[in-house]
């Protein structure tokens, strides 16, 4: 008798795994963060400093993201008497995923790497969405996603803080996945733990 209730154990256990990997995920961010801050600068105010690429209504979403980041990390936006200037960056793109069975080896014909959008330098180009196309029976590509962060001292212009976050899956979340990637590459602020890290952050997708 008891072991015919273990099949239907079985089942609904794994019914509530997959419900709960639908609802929660973990965001895995590779950081690495650059600091000549000895504590949080005061008064701890910034100014967003956007690139001439960034100065689009497409971009505001990602400032919106990072701004709360920011705040969360101690920062206060403030356009007239900032401490700070902080230019952000988001890269959005494909990267293949390796397969041994895939006859033209790890990378295909494409090389590398593959992005219908993305960074150079800090700059700001494209929108959201999932990449291209791929050729027929070639291992779907992970979906690539990063940020960064750069702070000046708003007096002497000097460099004081720099921090970057990368995260790479086969699933994605745009825009929202950006607020996380900011979040991770704000750990620590503003004295981060030495060298690259990776940093684990909850996170539950829009519906």
């Amino acid at each position: 008798m008891t072991r015919r209730w273990i099949p239907a154990l079985l089942l609904f256990a794994a019914v509530a795994t997959l419900a709960g990997c639908s609802t929660t995920r973990v965001v895995e961010g590779q950081v690495q963060s650059f600091s000549t801050l000895a504590a949080v600068p005061s008064p701890a105010t910034y100014r967003i400093d956007r690139l001439p690429s960034q100065q689009t209504p497409a971009f505001d979403a990602i400032a919106a993201l990072a701004e709360q980041s920011l705040a969360r990390a101690g920062l206060q936006r403030d356009d007239a008497a900032p401490k700070l200037l902080v230019q952000i960056g988001v890269q959005a793109g494909t990267v293949p995923r390796y397969d041994p069975y895939w006859p033209y080896g790890p990378h295909g014909f494409y090389g590398p790497y593959r992005a219908y959008g993305g960074w150079y330098g800090r700059s700001w180009h494209g929108g959201w969405g999932g990449g291209g196309l791929w050729r027929m029976g070639e291992p779907t590509p992970l979906h690539r996603r990063a940020v960064s962060l750069v702070m000046r001292d708003a007096a002497t212009q000097a460099s004081v803080y720099e921090t970057s976050a990368v995260h790479e899956d086969v699933w994605v979340a745009d825009p929202a996945v950006f607020g996380i990637l900011f979040d991770a590459a704000l750990t620590g602020f503003p004295k981060p733990s030495g060298g690259p890290r990776q940093v684990r952050i909850p996170f539950a997708p829009p519906p």
